[in-house]
């Protein structure tokens, strides 16, 4: 049998070695030997021996994503064996995270991770109740970590003396060591009088990165409207 279907390029390679990889730009593929951690429902295929199982937030998580509607929801991935990641066709990236970093990420641009390292829901500093969530995931420790993003992101330096501004619904994470706040680009005349669809932004400070998306909409609203 013949088809540009099965260019090598296509065809899965036996892992070498644990941990994580990009199968190709929309999926990541995982070799498990032990536990790591995904998205759930995000797993598309697996071989070996290998159990999937839900992984709760605790209290206080589950109180943030009932009340933003934002969170980080997980299954725990363990045995050994190689499981294939994606979600919805997005396009996937590898974070390596290393002692001493400090990367926030938006839960629902969060593929999976290495068990290293660690994560905690935070409340973001200054974004009060923003359409965008005001609860991220800061990732901290050692490891690898599996971003997914709906278009090809925009990676933007932020300086000291040049702060950076993003719609809270395109951005996807930052530097956690940045100052946030909110910032009002339109006035309340322009407001009252139908506004410019762009009234209220996060501001970054400070010396790091901020990553956004190539969209405003969110594809869970989208989907069920």
């Amino acid at each position: 049998m013949k088809s540009d279907l099965f260019a090598s390029e296509n065809l899965v390679q036996q892992a070498t070695a644990p941990g994580m990889s990009l199968q190709n730009a929309k999926s990541v593929k995982y070799a498990v030997n032990g536990e790591m951690l995904a998205r759930q429902g995000s797993m598309i295929a697996f071989r070996g021996n290998l159990q999937f199982e839900r992984k709760g937030q605790g209290i206080g998580g589950m109180l943030k994503r009932a009340v933003t509607g934002e969170g980080l929801p997980l299954m725990a991935v363990r045995g050994q064996g190689e499981a294939w990641f994606a979600h919805e066709a997005a396009n996937c990236f590898i974070v390596d995270i290393e002692q001493g970093d400090a990367l926030t990420i938006n839960g629902r641009n969060v593929l999976c991770f290495d068990s290293t390292l660690s994560y905690e829901i935070k409340t973001v500093k200054g974004a009060g109740m923003t359409g965008g969530g005001i609860f991220n995931s800061v990732f901290t420790g050692y490891g690898k970590l599996g971003v997914m993003c709906e278009g090809n992101p925009i990676v933007i330096p932020v300086s000291a003396n040049q702060p950076v501004y993003v719609d809270t619904d395109a951005v996807v994470g930052w530097s956690a060591h940045l100052n946030t706040s909110l910032h009002r680009s339109q006035s309340i005349g322009s407001m009252i009088r139908g506004g410019s669809g762009e009234a209220v932004q996060l501001m970054l400070q400070g010396e790091g990165f901020v990553i956004v998306r190539p969209s405003e909409a969110r594809p869970e609203k989208t989907q069920s409207s």
